[in-house]
């Protein structure tokens, strides 16, 4: 998408998707509508990842009912097939993000490009990061939203971050007035409803708004409900409905979290042979299985993720990565870094983690965000704090004032 002003342009700045397996040309309609002002003096430049958006997307079609929206993460028939079939078009050991980010350095050359700006969110943070290792000397700058460090291990934290911002979410309902008067013993509910579906799945009826099918059965798990909440958790308009929703399923009500839960999520907009080729490669080999069985064993959140995946990754290709992936990088290029307070995956500890080696870096940390400005007043504010520093090329005395003002929606209490 072009700089308006052709003439004075600065260095353009290429969009890093998350995921693993997110598009990054779906953002084009962001920097062409609402994100338009990143564009007063840069190109911007969104390039499908390998396995990505029309990249020969690594996904295969799946019959979206009720259930499907209540299933286990991997389903070890899904996988089966879903390696299968993508085999027939794709060496699925080639979509690692080292890989990917020499991909990317080649776009930049054939589009005359000598630096460039990255602006990456969540796992585009990690991939920013490795570009900027693998390419330093084409780097101007880069924006880190929600920072994944290059030693991650996904997804062996998932659960001690989530039960981090589920405890600080609960923590605010008690301290509001509407919200404690709805759900006075809002842990007690939360424990509860964990504790219900963890001697026996739920079975519910559940009945499609309007007239659009007929009532079906469906099975609620444990670890499904407690994946459900984690990812609501991530935008802070979904996260207001947790206490209403968590203080209903304890009393074996469920129909709210069926009303959130049966739509498109999360995993519905990555690509998940991309997903797992990444992380099958990069970060599940990593984790040691004792460790995350122990770190995980009183957690709300339980060990769900890492056995889900851990068991994906025994059926999928290994890709292979570079000796020194998982060590920490250093660079003295300008860099600003975002974290969400709230955020239960990658929380500011990563962004502090991350900032120390990369000593020209200012790291911003907005109190009521959650993995992103979902959800909060004025999201805009991180657009023009963003586009200063891209306009300076320089993160220290920009002006942050707007961030305290950026506050969350209401709870909803029935």
């Amino acid at each position: 998408l072009p700089a308006f002003d052709q003439k004075t342009k600065a260095e353009p700045v290429f969009d890093l998707a998350g995921g693993p397996g997110a598009s990054s040309a779906e953002r084009a309609e962001f920097y062409a509508g609402a994100g338009k002002d990143y564009r007063r003096r840069h190109d911007v430049v969104c390039v499908d990842q390998r396995g990505t958006g029309q990249s020969n997307r690594l996904s295969i079609p799946r019959e979206k009912t009720a259930q499907y929206y209540l299933s286990e993460m991997f389903p070890i028939d899904y996988v089966r097939q879903l390696r299968h079939t993508l085999e027939q078009r794709a060496d699925l050991t080639k979509y690692t993000t080292s890989i990917a980010m020499n991909d990317l350095d080649e776009v930049r050359a054939w589009l005359g490009y000598d630096r460039i700006n990255l602006f990456g969110a969540s796992y585009g943070t990690q991939a920013a990061l490795v570009y900027m290792r693998q390419h330093p000397e084409h780097v101007r700058s880069a924006i880190l939203l929600a920072v994944a460090p290059t030693d991650l291990k996904m997804p062996l934290h998932h659960s001690e971050s989530a039960a981090r911002a589920m405890d600080l979410l609960l923590g605010e309902c008690e301290r509001d007035a509407a919200c404690h008067a709805a759900f006075p013993q809002i842990r007690d509910d939360w424990k509860n409803a964990l504790a219900q579906l963890e001697k026996q799945p739920a079975r519910v009826e559940y009945s499609p708004p309007g007239k659009s099918g007929a009532p079906t059965t469906v099975e609620i798990q444990r670890g499904v409900f407690g994946e459900k909440i984690r990812t609501w958790m991530y935008g802070r308009d979904k996260a207001a409905r947790i206490p209403m929703i968590v203080h209903h399923a304890a009393g074996g009500d469920f129909a709210p979290f069926l009303q959130q839960a049966i739509g498109p999520s999360i995993p519905d907009f990555v690509a998940d042979g991309m997903y797992l080729s990444v992380t099958c490669a990069e970060d599940v080999p990593f984790i040691n299985q004792e460790e995350a069985a122990k770190l995980n064993a009183d957690n709300p959140f339980g060990n769900y993720r890492v056995f889900q995946q851990t068991r994906a990754c025994g059926m999928w290709p290994r890709g292979e990565i570079p000796a020194a992936f998982l060590e920490p990088v250093r660079s003295n290029a300008p860099v600003l870094i975002f974290s969400g307070n709230m955020d239960p995956v990658t929380p500011p500890k990563y962004g502090e983690e991350v900032a120390k080696l990369l000593r020209n870096s200012t790291h911003i940390i907005i109190a009521q965000a959650g993995h992103g400005v979902d959800g909060l007043k004025d999201p805009g504010c991180v657009d023009r704090i963003a586009i200063e520093f891209l306009d300076k090329g320089d993160a220290k005395n920009l002006d942050v004032s707007c961030v305290e003002r950026m506050a969350p929606p209401p709870f909803v209490t029935k």
